[in-house]
Parts: C-alpha cells; structure tokens; sequence
C-alpha cells in the first residue's frame, strides 16, 4: 500500500507521522488490497481536520474527521473509512457465489466431442 500523509498550515512532527501511518495501517485488517492511502491534516484557528482517501479496486473511499483534537481527527477519519471498507468487503463477498456457481456449472457441463463437431 502507497501511503501519503500531508500536512497543512502546521508542522508535521515525527509522533503524529507515526500515529497516522499506525491508524492507516490498520485498515488492511478490514480490507487487505488497498492500492493507497492519501491523508491530508490541517488546520484552521482550533479546528483540525484530517481527510483521508483509500483507493481499492474499481472503487475510492474517504473520510473527514473534524475535533479539536488532530489524533481524534485522525481516528475519526480511520474510522469512517473502515466502515466503508467493510461494506465494500460485504458487497463483494455477496456477489461471490454466483460467479462461482458459474464456473461449476461450465466445468460440470459434459465435454463435447471435438469429433462430432467437425463432421
């Protein structure tokens, strides 16, 4: 997974680094074939936000976390995200069988012979 991590209007210290790359990391319990990760923190006066996009396959998730806290921002956005993954797992996991009652039904099909066919 590609992990990028921005900061914006404030310094980035090596500890948040570090907390964000650990609550990002996480998320491949939730979903192991994450492309990457984009997490934009900033801040405004008090607020801090954090907005974090995940691309998976064919599909882009985000989310926005806003406290006055920017490791509860973090959480937060982690949070909303590892919703998103596990519906997305749900989905595909629900569409699963009928692939692959299709494949059975084609590998269960009687051969035909190549012989018959050419005459």
């Amino acid at each position: 997974m590609q992990k990028t991590i921005t900061a914006r209007h404030f310094d980035l210290t090596s500890e948040m680094r570090e907390r964000a790359e650990t609550e990002v990391e996480g998320l491949t319990r939730y979903f192991e074939n994450i492309i990457s990760a984009e997490l934009v923190l900033d801040t405004e006066r008090h607020l801090h936000k954090a907005e974090l996009r995940v691309k998976v396959f064919n599909q882009s998730m985000s989310g926005t976390g806003e406290t006055n806290d920017m490791y509860n921002s973090i959480a937060v956005a982690v949070d909303k995200v590892k919703g998103q993954l596990k519906k997305y797992k749900g989905k595909l996991k629900d569409r699963r069988p009928e692939e692959i009652s299709e494949v059975i039904d084609e590998l269960t099909r009687p051969a035909t012979n190549v012989d018959e066919i050419d005459q």
